[in-house]
């Protein structure tokens, strides 16, 4: 049985090269998500959404060989980040921060088998179960970069991008930031443009 792995599949979006910007077209996909608000550190609505999302996601897999037959590679953890005021990201106040945590999934995912997963995850009783949502997302333009190294040191990429890419390139931001956890050392950074 081979197993569909979206980042060896869509190495445009899952493996950026490092190095600077780049202007990539994200396509509309399915994912499962979680909203909530406030710092990511220290938010027990963020780890328990974390929690439910991956509970979600493996028991869809269990779901998709049993009817299907076929098997995926559980996506990356992604996150959309915004805030108010924008400022808050370069001075890392995080409290000030909203954010939809997400995992992709594969094309053939329908909302029935989602369904079907999220029964099969309540055994496990976990808080956000009830807040995990199966969507499409559409992206559309979004400037990308490849960030290696803390959270915490994104200030300087994110400065560059609002005062010199975007301005460079007759471009300006057009949605929400959207990160994707690729390693515990590298996250792929992107951000939505017109």
């Amino acid at each position: 049985m081979q197993t569909y792995d979206i980042k060896k599949e869509r190495k445009d979006l899952y493996a950026p090269k490092p190095g600077d910007f780049e202007i990539i077209d994200v396509p509309g996909m399915g994912f499962l998500m979680v909203d909530g608000h406030g710092d990511p550190n220290t938010s027990v609505a963020y780890r328990e959404a974390v929690e439910a999302l991956y509970a979600t996601s493996y028991a869809i897999r269990a779901v998709e060989k049993k009817t299907l037959g076929r098997v995926h590679t559980v996506g990356p953890l992604e996150g959309l980040w915004s805030a108010e005021d924008l400022e808050v990201f370069r001075t890392r106040d995080k409290s000030a921060w909203d954010w939809t945590m997400m995992i992709a999934q594969p094309d053939w995912i329908t909302p029935e088998m989602v369904d079907h997963a999220l029964a099969a995850a309540q055994k496990k009783q976990l808080p956000a179960l009830g807040l995990v949502r199966f969507a499409r997302y559409t992206e559309g333009r979004s400037a990308q970069i490849l960030h290696i190294g803390s959270y915490d040191d994104e200030g300087p990429a994110l400065k560059r991008l609002h005062d010199e890419f975007l301005p460079d390139n007759g471009l300006a931001p057009a949605g929400r930031h959207h990160e994707i956890y690729l390693s515990d050392s590298g996250f792929q950074a992107a951000w939505r443009v017109g």
